[in-house]
């Protein structure tokens, strides 16, 4: 599957890419709102499954609309835990740390954050897990999802469209990386990814990218331990990084990247 080769429906705010597979239609959701969510549709004989949640309440309902013909199986909930009023009655899958993300760890630090710089136009409310899942193999109506734990939540293979989601990748974007070592754990996933072939890397910040993308994000990361080894603060390093990386998007990562490496 190319990833440029899908169709478009322009909706009221969001924009929906539509890819064909075999016996499986994905749906990309991209939310246009202030920090760029993606969302996930499985469509599958009229029925659907949904890959994290959006978290504004116009594109909640906007989302929901788009759904409406379609009977929703359930909704796995990884790294986006806010949104609660989207798909309310509709069985929510989740692991145990991601539960655990959105409601006391990390994840609350960045709802509560949202809330606070968004106000009203933000869905602060934290989806109710109706299905703790663990990992290994999960069907959801008749599709089968892969689910592997990490250190916040959980990433998701898709075998019947030969595809994976994680929370980040952005091959020309900069990415939140905490340190050296975070940035090794990250190339070897993304090396993982290389090896067993997949045809779409889904992401919740970015349209679905493939294998050469991972290569990109490769090459990016490791030229980012390299110039943090030679710069000696925060801003010496943003600056050659942003004169290496012109076009990237993201900046506001690279200052967390920055703060981490040069703390």
């Amino acid at each position: 599957m190319n990833k440029n080769t899908f169709q478009t429906k322009t909706l009221e705010k969001g924009e929906m890419h539509i890819y064909d597979f075999d016996a499986v239609r994905l749906h990309a959701y991209q939310t246009n709102d202030p920090i760029d969510n993606e969302v996930f549709i499985f469509e599958k004989n009229g029925k659907a499954v949904v890959l994290e949640s959006p978290c504004f309440f116009d594109n909640n309902k906007e989302l929901q609309t788009y759904l409406k013909d379609w009977k929703v199986e359930g909704m796995l909930v990884a790294y986006h835990g806010a949104g609660a009023t989207f798909l309310p009655d509709v069985p929510k899958y989740a692991t145990q740390n991601a539960v655990e993300y959105a409601r006391n760890g990390g994840g609350k630090a960045l709802i509560d954050n949202f809330a606070n710089v968004f106000g009203d136009g933000f869905d602060c409310s934290v989806h109710t897990i109706t299905n703790v899942i663990g990992a290994g193999k999960i069907a959801i109506g008749s599709m089968d999802f892969i689910i592997t734990p990490t250190a916040d939540a959980f990433d998701v293979e898709i075998p019947e469209l030969n595809a994976v989601y994680t929370h980040m990748l952005g091959h020309d974007c900069h990415s939140i990386v905490a340190n050296a070592g975070h940035a090794d754990g990250i190339i070897a996933q993304l090396w993982d990814y290389i090896e067993k072939g997949y045809d779409l890397i889904l992401t919740s910040h970015y349209t679905p990218e493939d294998l050469k993308d991972a290569k990109t994000k490769i090459d990016y990361l490791t030229n980012l331990k390299q110039i943090a080894a030679a710069c000696a603060d925060a801003d010496s390093f943003k600056a050659e990084v942003k004169k290496q990386c012109p076009a990237y998007s993201g900046e506001n990562y690279l200052d967390m990247t920055a703060n981490f490496f040069f703390a």
